[in-house]
């Protein structure tokens, strides 16, 4: 096939429509849009759609993009991601871009999930009481990070020298990470997303391409997702992502 043909494909396989035509205002934009992510990334590395389509709602709900967002959740139901995957991949983001922005998408999920028919609020997904966070949290966050922050942070004054630590441990891994419905390989892949979408984070880029390699992500996979994420972060966001990888990922 050449590259309108599947950007053909793509589009009804996503959106069940047919890509842009001549129609509208700018139909010339639309079919670059178009040609280049779904005719061209959608077809690059080996990450099925289900995985491609978490990256992009992942970006979006980054970037508080909430029409293009209502999109692709509409293509993730589509391709077979299940409701709770797609609530726990923005529920996720929250530690790292706020809870405001969060609860925007959110929202524009619940509109998608109730058009579609879908009964809520959808099963919960916790797993930890409370007086836990801290333990259960640990017992990810240690294995594939050990005491880097907690090590980090000594020169805080107290109480932040040991509440700092805490809080990414209880909040970050112990609110979210400890929750079923996406997999510790996966929700590590969607931070390394969060984060070189965030731009100004090339710290916690290289931390989490670290973490997500070491708990089963293959090297082609981060750099297929990075690379997918391009199209709506922006080619500067995946370049610094990238550079600041290149030891961990570069082939051999």
């Amino acid at each position: 096939m050449n590259r309108e043909e599947r950007t053909g494909q793509k589009m009804q396989e996503l959106f069940h429509s047919p890509a842009a035509g001549e129609e509208g205002t700018d139909p010339e934009f639309m079919q670059i849009l178009q040609r280049y992510i779904f005719g061209e990334l959608c077809y690059t590395g080996r990450l099925d759609n289900r995985m491609r389509e978490l990256v992009t709602i992942t970006v979006l709900t980054v970037l508080n993009t909430l029409p293009q967002l209502k999109a692709h959740l509409g293509a993730c139901l589509n391709v077979g991601c299940t409701p709770v995957e797609l609530r726990e991949a923005i529920y996720q983001c929250a530690p790292f871009i706020g809870f405001p922005k969060t609860l925007n998408a959110i929202g524009v999920l619940n509109e998608v999930l109730t058009a579609a028919g879908i009964t809520l609020p959808l099963p919960k997904q916790g797993t930890v009481a409370d007086g836990e966070r801290y333990e259960k949290g640990l017992a990810i966050q240690k294995p594939v990070y050990g005491d880097e922050i907690k090590d980090r942070y000594t020169w805080l004054p107290k109480p932040f020298d040991e509440a700092v630590p805490r809080f990414l441990t209880e909040h970050c891994f112990g609110d979210f990470n400890t929750r079923t419905g996406l997999d510790g390989k996966t929700r590590e892949l969607l931070t390394v997303i969060i984060l070189a979408a965030l731009g100004d984070a090339e710290v916690q880029v290289k931390s989490h391409v670290y973490g997500a390699l070491k708990v089963g992500n293959t090297k082609e996979e981060v750099v297929c997702a990075l690379v997918h994420a391009s199209a709506y972060m922006g080619i500067p966001r995946l370049f610094n992502a990238l550079n600041t990888c290149k030891e961990l990922l570069a082939e051999g």
